[in-house]
C-alpha cells in the first residue's frame, strides 16, 4: 500500500507502544466470563489456522476466529486506548486483526506495526468522517461501526493490496459495520463483543477481496455509503484531508482508568480534590458535576447496578474517585461495585449538568467540571480539560509501564514486555506468539 510507504519510525514506535497497551488488555480481558463466551465460541467452529487466541490454552484458530476472540478480550474491560473525536477504540479492533493475519501470513514485526499504523488511520478517519458526535448520539455504537475499516485497511497492508483491492476491501466492509449503543439503556454484554466484531467483519472484507469478490465503488463516502447513511452531519472531506501529513496515531488517548473515556476528566477532577484536601468521605455533603452533552445523555446512571454500568456510570466513577482507587481496574469487579461506601458517595452526586466550554471541544479534547461542597458549607471546583492519558497530557514511559505490568503481572509470560520491545526488529513473531500462548490463563 502506497502509505505504508510514507510510515517513518516515529509512527512505528508509537505502533509498538499501542500494541503493548493492546496486548495487555488481551491478556487481562481474556478471563472475563463475556470473553470466554466468544473464545469458546470461536474455538468451538474448529477453524484451522496458526492464529494465537490469548487464553484458549495454547489452541490456535484461523485469522478471522482469532481476531474475533482477541478484540473482544481487548476490549473487554474498558482498558483499551481511544481516539478521542472519532470517538472509537482503535487498538482493540486494529492490533487483533494485525497480530493474527500477520502471524498466519508469517510477517516480520515491521510490517505488523505498519499495518497498525495504516488501521489506525483508517478507522480513526472513517471515525470523524461519518460526524461522531451524530453518529453515536444516533445509538450507533462507534467502535464496532467504524472499526471494521481499521481492521480492513490493517489487513489489506498485510495482504499487500493496491489501490483498486483495497477500495473493494473498503466497500464490502461497508456492508459490515454494525452495533448498536442499547446496552447504555438496557445492559447486556454487546459492548464487550463490538471490537471483536469489527475485526471479524473487517478481516472477512479483506480476505474476501482478496479472493476477487467485488465492493460498491464508494463504500464510505458515496450517497448510500458509510459516512451519509449513519450520520446527519457527515464530513466525507475528513477522509483525506492532510492524508499523510496527520496522522490519527498521534492522537491517542492511552486510558489510565478501566472507565469510558468521557467521564475521566470527572475522575481526574475528583481525585485532585480529594488528594489536594485531603476529603474524607464524611467530609462531603454534595457533589455537581458539568459535562458535554454525550455524559449528561449517556452517562448519567446507577452505577451499582452492573458492572457495565460502573464503568460507565458518571455518578459511580466520581464516587470512587472520593472513596476508591479507579487506577485499580479491581473498583470494577462485581464484588467491589456493591460497596456500600460507594453507593454511599454515590448518592451525593446530586447532578451532571451539560455545560458549554466542554461541549465546544468535544470529543477532540475531553473537560469536565466536579464541585463538592462539605458539610461546614465550603465549595471546592476543579476543572479537567484534556485528561491525563490524552494527547493533551500523554502517560509518560513509566505510566505506560505500570499499567502493562498491572494488567499483566501472574496472567502473562514475564518476559513478555521485553519480547513486545524487540517486536520492531523481529523478522518473525513467533517469540511474542509463544509469550502469549505460554502465559495463557483458561
Amino acid at each position: 500500500m502506497e502509505l505504508a510507504n510514507k510510515i517513518d519510525s516515529r509512527l512505528l514506535d508509537l505502533a509498538h507502544y499501542r500494541l503493548a497497551d493492546t496486548t495487555a488488555a488481551m491478556v487481562f480481558g481474556c478471563g472475563l466470563p463475556w470473553a470466554r463466551a466468544v473464545i469458546d465460541h470461536a474455538l468451538s467452529l474448529n477453524s484451522t489456522g496458526k492464529s494465537t487466541v490469548v487464553g484458549s490454552s495454547g489452541i490456535s484458530a484461523n485469522p478471522v476466529m482469532a481476531a474475533l476472540a482477541n478484540g473482544t478480550s481487548a476490549h473487554a474491560f474498558e482498558l483499551d486506548d481511544v481516539h478521542e473525536e472519532a470517538i472509537n477504540h482503535p487498538g482493540a479492533v486494529v492490533v487483533p486483526v494485525a497480530l493474527a493475519l500477520a502471524e498466519e501470513l508469517n510477517r516480520s514485526g515491521r510490517e505488523l506495526l505498519e499495518a497498525i499504523v495504516i488501521g489506525y488511520e483508517a478507522m480513526g478517519r472513517a471515525g470523524i468522517a461519518v460526524g461522531p458526535v451524530s453518529h453515536m448520539l444516533s445509538g450507533f455504537h462507534p467502535t464496532s461501526m467504524s472499526g471494521v475499516f481499521g481492521a480492513t485497511a490493517a489487513a489489506s497492508c498485510l495482504l499487500n493490496f493496491d489501490e483498486i483491492q483495497l477500495n473493494h476491501a473498503f466497500g464490502i466492509a461497508s456492508s459490515m459495520a454494525s452495533g448498536t449503543m442499547e446496552f447504555v439503556a438496557s445492559g447486556g454484554m454487546t459492548k464487550r463483543l463490538h471490537a471483536g466484531r469489527a475485526a471479524e467483519g473487517g478481516l472477512t472484507a479483506a480476505l474476501l477481496a482478496a479472493r476477487g469478490f467485488e465492493g460498491p465503488e464508494d463504500g464510505l463516502a458515496g450517497r448510500y455509503g458509510f459516512c451519509r447513511v449513519f450520520s446527519d452531519e457527515p464530513q466525507t472531506e475528513l477522509l483525506t484531508e492532510d492524508l499523510g501529513t496527520r496522522w490519527m496515531m498521534d492522537e491517542i488517548t492511552v486510558k489510565p482508568y478501566a472507565a469510558c473515556s468521557d467521564i475521566h476528566p470527572l475522575i481526574q477532577a475528583a481525585t485532585q480534590l480529594r488528594l489536594e484536601y485531603d476529603i474524607q468521605a464524611e467530609d462531603v455533603q454534595e457533589i455537581h458535576a458539568e459535562a458535554p452533552l454525550k455524559a449528561v445523555t449517556q452517562n448519567d446512571m446507577d452505577g451499582t447496578a452492573s458492572v457495565m454500568a460502573a464503568q460507565y456510570s458518571a455518578q459511580f466513577n466520581i464516587a470512587a474517585a472520593l472513596v476508591s482507587d479507579p487506577s485499580d481496574p479491581d473498583t470494577y469487579r462485581e464484588e467491589r461495585i456493591s460497596d456500600p461506601s460507594l453507593a454511599a458517595m454515590q448518592s451525593k452526586v446530586l447532578s451532571i449538568r451539560y455545560a458549554e466550554e466542554f461541549e465546544a471541544t468535544y470529543a477532540w479534547k475531553m473537560g469536565g467540571r466536579i464541585t463538592i461542597t462539605l458539610v461546614d458549607g465550603s465549595k471546592l471546583t476543579k476543572t479537567v480539560h484534556g485528561q491525563k492519558g490524552s494527547m493533551h497530557d500523554r502517560l509518560n514511559f513509566d505510566e505506560l509501564s505500570q499499567k502493562f505490568a498491572r494488567l499483566t503481572a501472574g496472567r502473562a509470560n514475564p518476559q513478555l514486555a521485553a519480547i513486545i520491545e524487540s517486536t520492531i526488529d523481529a523478522q518473525s513473531l513467533e517469540k511474542l506468539t509463544k509469550a502469549l500462548r505460554q502465559g495463557d490463563i483458561s
